[in-house]
């Protein structure tokens, strides 16, 4: 299976949680914090047993993005 991770632009983000409902490891959610523009952004969550967080780099979560905030990589 192929891993990754993916980089969220927390200031591109506007929280809408398209991303959230789209990932099939559930490794998104949406932050307690505001960004510049006082909207809670999505956030990427890393496990503490895996730095990677176990994505496996499918890409839905970038390609449902309406604010093209999302960046994957795959290793």
């Amino acid at each position: 299976m192929k891993k990754g991770f993916i980089k969220i632009d927390s200031q591109r983000c506007k929280g809408c949680g398209l991303c959230v409902s789209v990932c099939p490891k559930g490794r998104i959610r949406i932050a307690e914090a505001l960004n510049l523009k006082g909207y809670h952004p999505a956030e990427f969550q890393e496990d503490e047993m895996d730095k990677k967080g176990r994505c496996n780099a499918c890409t839905l979560c970038a390609l449902i993005c309406p604010d093209v905030a999302i960046e994957v990589f795959r290793e």
